[in-house]
């Protein structure tokens, strides 16, 4: 197989993404992949806790889908610019289907136990290792470098509407049980790798896609090119350690159900509503960039979206009020989809074709650090400290971070404007 994935054509950048096919169908296999993950972390998360009653135990539910993303990252980045990127997301969606279908099946017998249920979702986090890198180094073969801020900011509100529509739905469908939560994830994992399939390549390619060069063999160099690539490249790599350090220690989602179970007092429901929570916000701000994207001093912006988000940490670790909780949660996603489409689009833009599923791939064990590790290290705050404190915690750091490095990545800081990336 070819690692060409499909192109863009000259034209698209003009052409509404409401009427570019190859994006409309990612945007719905994005949707269907998401609302079917956050589905099964709701349930994940509140089975988890149900069992153990330990905050430590959902973070280790972080770390064991963070380890595979760190095992495989290199493998991950040389597979996605060697292979069909629309294969290897489709495949990837398949094996996070049988994860889900094993946990239905395993929650309806009774045999899931704490260790069981560490071991199934460390296949998940396998299956993620693949898919979310690919599906990332996929969306800018498809749009012009032009057309590329819009896109991501219109993907990335399909990601917010399924984080959205996900945890609030994989509450409500737990009332039912949890089998019924994984059985939906598992069709909507097989639903996304249907509309994958779909994906044709454009009859017309940009003149800088037209003639790919050939993929070399698996050595060394190849497959730890893409970290040598951020490396050399210190903004890239301001950017992305940014993120990854500021969610890492910012990550309060992970202690939801204790939040809901102990503080706020919601039940599920309640759980899937504060899960909802952040996306609404990210939504809203996702839409509005994918409609007016952002002008000039994207860099100062992008460090002020992440200030935001430690200052809304920090509100909601202090919050007792549900409404509270929740607009505090909304803010804190409203600021990091900011910081989102900054970062995707100017490491995307700045980084050539033939490196994006190496780039991508170690850009996806930052993002993963930032998440799953960011569980593991809330959970374990919470279990020294306490649930608050631990929030409280990595509110601050987040704002120490921020100002840490707008001195170490001035040029970070002083970017101006996203443009593609001269050959």
């Amino acid at each position: 197989m070819s690692s060409t994935s499909p192109s863009a054509t000259p034209d698209d950048a003009a052409e509404p993404l409401r009427h570019h096919m190859p994006f409309k169908l990612f945007w719905c296999a994005s949707v269907a992949s998401t609302i079917a993950l956050q589905m099964q972390i709701v349930a994940v998360g509140w089975q988890v806790y149900q069992l153990t009653h330990s905050a430590f135990d959902l973070g280790i539910v972080g770390l064991v889908q963070f380890i595979p993303s760190l095992i495989l990252v290199f493998v991950v980045g040389h597979v996605a610019d060697r292979f069909d990127r629309r294969n290897v997301a489709r495949v990837s969606s398949v094996v996070e289907a049988a994860a889900a279908a094993t946990l239905a099946v395993g929650s309806l017998q009774g045999w899931l136990s704490r260790e069981m249920m560490f071991a199934i979702v460390a296949v998940i986090g396998a299956g993620r290792a693949f898919s979310k890198p690919t599906m990332s180094a996929l969306l800018p073969s498809l749009m012009s470098p032009k057309a590329l801020p819009g896109a991501v900011a219109g993907s990335a509100s399909a990601t917010q509407f399924a984080i959205i529509i996900g945890p609030a739905l994989g509450g409500f469908l737990y009332v039912a049980g949890p089998a019924v939560v994984y059985t939906s994830s598992c069709a909507l994992f097989i639903a996304c790798s249907v509309l994958l399939s779909l994906i044709r390549r454009p009859a017309q390619v940009t003149a800088s896609q037209a003639a790919p060069s050939k993929p070399t063999g698996a050595s060394l160099s190849s497959v730890f090119a893409g970290l040598a690539f951020i490396r050399s490249k210190p903004a890239i790599f301001g950017a992305i350690s940014l993120d990854m350090f500021a969610v890492l220690l910012g990550g309060a989602t992970a202690l939801l159900p204790v939040y809901a179970n102990d503080i706020l007092h919601t039940g599920a429901a309640g759980l899937g509503l504060l899960r909802s929570a952040p996306a609404a916000g990210a939504l809203i701000v996702a839409l509005l960039l994918a409609r007016f994207p952002l002008g000039g001093r994207v860099g100062r912006t992008m460090f002020m979206a992440v200030a935001v988000f430690g200052l809304a940490t920090i509100v909601f670790g202090l919050s007792r009020s549900f409404p509270l909780s929740l607009a505090a949660l909304a803010v804190l996603g409203a600021a990091d989809m900011i910081s989102v489409v900054v970062r995707s689009s100017f490491v995307q833009l700045e980084t050539p074709d033939a490196m994006r599923g190496r780039v991508s791939a170690v850009n996806s064990v930052f993002i993963g650090t930032s998440n799953q590790l960011g569980e593991f290290e809330s959970g374990l705050t919470a279990a020294w400290f306490g649930a608050v404190p631990a929030v409280l915690i990595g509110g601050f750091g987040t704002l120490l971070i921020v100002l840490l490095w707008i001195r170490l990545f001035p040029s970070l800081y002083q970017v101006d404007r996203l443009a593609a990336r001269q050959s």
